[in-house]
């Protein structure tokens, strides 16, 4: 055997021999991080043109499709579920790698989906949703500008309407408004 495959195989060796020594180090509650329970499923997010659409497909091997929860909420989707573990009868396990528990993800969405036409199917292990996209509304509307009560106002007849007075003292007699006066205003040096 070539001597630099002796190398890796002794780092090799020797990864597995510091594993042997800490594995259980971390196992004491005193001393391991606060790890939270349940696992993080993977998904990817991706954007489709014909039609528009946001595709989300989670990865959820082992996980009974009764088990799962999907919710869009705004613009963001939500996956909740659990994953059980397998039934341990008549095995003693020398390794557990397989992420057990609850999990839930929420998915950030780029734009605004039509809830009621998301599409979900589960096949394999593999969860894709498609959720289309809300066309953007193209329409052009008006939009009224409205001054600030400090500064008189201008109704559509050009008439000024200033502070503590009402639209129907600019609209006056002639519209049929009522005439009011602004309050403490002097009626032929009387008060009103």
């Amino acid at each position: 055997m070539p001597p630099e495959r002796d190398l890796f195989a002794n780092f090799e060796r020797m990864r597995r021999e510091i594993d042997e020594l800490f594995g259980d180090f971390f196992d004491r509650p005193a001393l391991a991080p606060h790890r939270r329970a349940g696992f993080t499923p993977p998904v990817d997010v991706s954007y489709a043109d014909d039609p528009p659409r946001v595709i989300v497909t989670a990865a959820l091997p082992g996980i009974r499709i009764d088990e799962v929860e999907l919710e869009v909420q705004g613009r963001q989707l939500v996956i909740a579920g659990h994953r059980r573990p397998a039934e341990p009868e008549g095995r003693a396990y020398q390794q557990i790698e397989i992420e057990h528990g609850p999990f839930r993800r929420v998915i950030e969405l780029g734009a605004e989906v039509a809830t009621e036409r998301t599409r979900a199917t589960y096949e394999n292990g593999m969860l894709h949703v498609e959720l289309p996209l809300v066309p953007p509304d193209t329409r052009a509307r008006t939009v009224q500008i409205e001054v600030s009560s400090s500064r008189s106002k201008v109704d559509q007849s050009g008439s000024a309407v200033g502070p503590g007075s009402s639209e129907a003292d600019a609209a006056g007699p002639k519209s049929g408004g009522v005439h009011r006066r602004a309050p403490g205003a002097r009626n032929g040096g009387r008060a009103s």
